[in-house]
């Protein structure tokens, strides 16, 4: 089985920058770590920082708004060809922890967000210039063995990229109305196994 992006991708993978096809290569079994600068991470919309902080407790989001927040992925691929992440985001005094494990089901991206894997979001996915971008379609929530699809009141965008600088990734959550609702963006470093 071949890695997660690539299955994901087809033929399309190809047309990603050759210089970010590695980090999207790992293969059933591998595990690696990157790490990188975020410019700005978190949410300026105080008013959620409730849920937000509800989010943190679950490692789906966090309340806390930076600049130049220091963080470190830590992608494992598992032999069932689900690919899961750890990321945590080193704010000063205090570190905040986004888990997630994707899968592919039919041709799109599903994502379980958070340590107990409670919210569930399909993305479409392209390539655009050689980098990769990830859209939200559908949500859901999961309760033991409920799984029950909730109306997307949140859009998101990821978008991953070479640019001179090297690999950047920009994260976006956006609401009606509101606009951006809670962000991150930077540079990542080269992945190294782990």
């Amino acid at each position: 089985m071949s890695s997660l992006y690539l299955r994901l991708l087809g033929p399309s993978f190809e047309r990603l920058d050759p210089r970010l096809r590695p980090y999207f290569s790992l293969e059933p079994g591998g595990s690696a770590r990157a790490s990188g600068v975020f410019e700005i991470a978190g949410s300026r919309v105080r008013w959620l920082r409730p849920l937000w902080a509800f989010l943190a407790w679950r490692h789906v989001l966090f309340p806390e708004f930076g600049r130049d927040v220091p963080f470190e992925v830590v992608n494992t691929a598992a032999v069932d060809g689900t690919l899961s992440a750890v990321r945590t985001f080193r704010f000063p005094g205090r570190d905040r922890v986004m888990e997630d494990s994707m899968r592919i089901e039919g041709g799109r991206l599903h994502d379980r967000l958070g340590r107990r894997r409670g919210l569930e979001v399909e993305f479409t996915a392209t390539v655009d210039h050689g980098g990769l971008v990830l859209e939200s379609a559908r949500e859901w929530l999961h309760g033991g063995p409920l799984r029950i699809r909730i109306p997307a009141l949140v859009r998101v965008r990821l978008s991953e990229r070479w640019t001179e600088a090297g690999q950047r990734v920009e994260v976006r959550l956006s609401m009606p109305v509101l606009g951006t609702v809670f962000e991150y963006a930077g540079r990542v470093g080269a992945s190294t196994p782990v």
